[in-house]
């Protein structure tokens, strides 16, 4: 169990408390002080502006209701451009919590300095990029100091990789394929993200020959395709499990996933399944929006003033589901989402090798809105689950996906706990 001491005070700094999910990130670390280790939980925000902060704080304290935030809470002023500010801030907390982004221009700094200085590091980072060239860069490093790094601890990547250790751990035999369909509801305020959400996304799409050259450097054991390979779905098909038109999911969930079921099949010799996310996207009127602004998308990404337009003016090349003003209050409230996994295999005692598969399962992660209310939820219990169960997570420290973290922990139940609930549902 981690403790605190006079060197190092606080079990959790909130590096980039003042930027828009930061904010939600401190109020759910205020709301579960008490699942700390020992039934407590010393804290602290961090970030360039102390004044920011301390509007931040005072905000919290009014929302919650908690006037005591202004006075128990420590700022810690730090700036990625000041190496210096940051390994003054990670001597002196045992988990940080990376709000700053996008990592791909800021996160690696703070990588660095939480493995100097002896602090485990969690990110929401949705950035392929990003997190590969971490894992490639530091995994080595951090396993001699004993840091664990945990990226993608957010919407992206933990109802998807947590989902599916969740839907194998259910499996009674040999898991061969698994399809995820994601949909988002919302209330009758719509509902949007904030523009570095898209900035996020915009680069890691203009990224993938960089992405595909860093894989390259990986020196991975390839994984045996088993059971009986699946039929790949066309780019838009209606989907009959949930009812509407569907797409390829162009988020991180499949490469955080394949990562980790390379760090099980080779460091704990699990099985390999096959894996494909789908999002869905409603009618024939999504289909044609989506087909247009995907042609339009996928041809500025190529050219420096196309990236520039599509960051610049997020609302309009996004059809209003990004905007520099991020959603409201009354759009979180009216927000939710739904992971359904839609799984086959062989029962046990059957030889994946002889036949098609004989079994089924329907598992499904529900939550409520995923970027401001879900991924807080996910990345605080994240901390609070490494610093309670380390004994449980893999070797001493390294650098991993949330699934190859935490496949031998309580996560999962603890995620029940705060809203982001897993079940098995009966296979349509």
């Amino acid at each position: 169990m981690a403790t605190v001491t006079s060197d190092r005070p606080y079990h959790i700094i909130i590096f980039g408390a003042s930027g828009f999910t930061g904010q939600f990130v401190v109020d759910e670390v205020a709301r579960c002080t008490a699942e700390g280790p020992g039934g407590s939980l010393k804290w602290a925000v961090a970030g360039r502006s102390r004044p920011r902060l301390e509007g931040v704080l005072t905000q919290a304290a009014d929302r919650l209701s908690m006037p005591e935030l202004t006075t128990d809470v420590d700022i810690v002023v730090a700036d990625v451009a000041a190496e210096e500010s940051l390994s003054i801030m990670c001597n002196q907390g045992l988990v940080i919590l990376n709000c700053v982004g996008p990592y791909r221009h800021y996160g690696e700094a703070v990588v660095k300095a939480c493995i100097e200085n002896g602090a485990h590091c969690i990110d929401i980072s949705g950035e392929p990029l990003f997190l590969e060239s971490m894992q490639l860069e530091y995994h080595s490093k951090a396993v001699e100091r004993g840091v664990y790094v945990i990226g993608s601890c957010g919407f992206d990547s933990i109802p998807a990789d947590m989902g599916l250790v969740y839907t194998r751990n259910q499996f009674k035999g040999t898991l061969t394929a698994v399809e995820s369909f994601l949909t988002i509801t919302t209330g009758p305020e719509g509902g949007c993200g904030h523009s570095a959400t898209w900035q996020s996304a915009i680069e890691s799409i203009a990224d993938q020959r960089a992405l595909s050259q860093l894989r390259k450097k990986f020196d991975h054991k390839p994984m045996p395709v088993v059971g009986a390979t699946v039929q790949k779905r066309g780019f838009v098909f209606f989907s009959k499990e949930i009812e509407q038109y569907a797409v390829p999911f162009m988020g991180p969930d499949a490469a955080v996933v394949k990562r980790t079921q390379h760090f099980l099949y080779e460091e704990q010799h699990q099985s390999p399944f096959q894996y494909s996310a789908f999002v869905g996207i409603g009618g024939l009127f999504s289909v044609a929006k989506l087909v247009c602004g995907g042609m339009l998308l996928w041809l500025l990404v190529k050219f420096s003033l196309g990236i520039k337009l599509l960051t610049t003016f997020p609302s309009f090349f996004s059809f209003g589901w990004f905007t520099k003003a991020g959603p409201t209050v009354k759009q979180i409230e009216g927000t939710c989402f739904s992971m359904t996994f839609f799984g086959e295999g062989y029962s046990e005692g059957q030889d994946p090798s002889q036949g098609r598969p004989d079994a089924k399962i329907c598992t499904q992660v529900i939550g409520p809105e995923p970027g401001y209310v879900a991924t807080p939820a996910a990345m605080v219990q994240a901390a609070i689950t490494l610093m309670n169960e380390t004994h449980s997570l893999p070797r001493r420290g390294g650098v991993y996906t949330p699934g190859a973290a935490f496949s031998n922990t309580t996560f999962i139940n603890r995620l029940n706990k705060h809203g982001v609930k897993f079940s098995v549902r009966s296979y349509p």
